[in-house]
């Protein structure tokens, strides 16, 4: 379990290492990743700073819903919400980037019934989330990110490469 949203990792550094590994996999294997993430369904999220206003990418896991995609700040079952969450909250345009796809979309936090049955079809598709939000006592937010603009294939920002 992840207690203090490193997700086991003994430092922030580690964690980002990690994180840089698989986003470099993810790109060079258009949106594939082996090892543990063999058949999981990754997206990247690229997310300005709250504070910084710096770019940031996080890989995450994710259920598709037409068009969209369905996050969860699970944190790997970390009684704190990630800090990509928070970005998202105050800078709510990100770009995903989904197999070999790049678009700009809008991240929209799920509040009651949404967030309900998003969190039902995500963990129906992939039971760990359910076994993450069992072990804490925060409710674990759960995210649509709803493309920006009609069709995909946009341009991803220079800014972030």
């Amino acid at each position: 379990m992840a207690k203090d949203g490193l997700l086991g990792f003994e430092s922030a550094a580690a964690l980002n290492q990690f994180n840089q590994s698989i986003i470099e996999e993810f790109r060079a294997n258009g949106g594939r990743c082996g090892g543990r993430f063999e058949g999981n369904p990754m997206v990247l999220v690229s997310h300005q700073g709250a504070k910084s206003k710096r770019w940031f990418t996080t890989p995450l896991s994710y259920f598709g819903d037409g068009d969209d995609v369905i996050v969860m700040a699970s944190a790997g079952g970390g009684v704190r919400h990630p800090k990509w969450y928070f970005n998202l909250l105050m800078n709510p345009k990100v770009v995903v980037e989904r197999g070999s796809e790049r678009y700009d979309a809008q991240a929209m936090i799920l509040g009651s019934d949404a967030r309900s049955e998003a969190f039902r079809k995500m963990t129906e598709a992939m039971p760990r989330f359910a076994d993450y939000q069992a072990r804490v006592s925060r409710e674990v937010p759960v995210i649509r990110l709803h493309a920006a603009l009609e069709g995909h294939g946009k341009k991803l920002r220079a800014s972030l490469h």
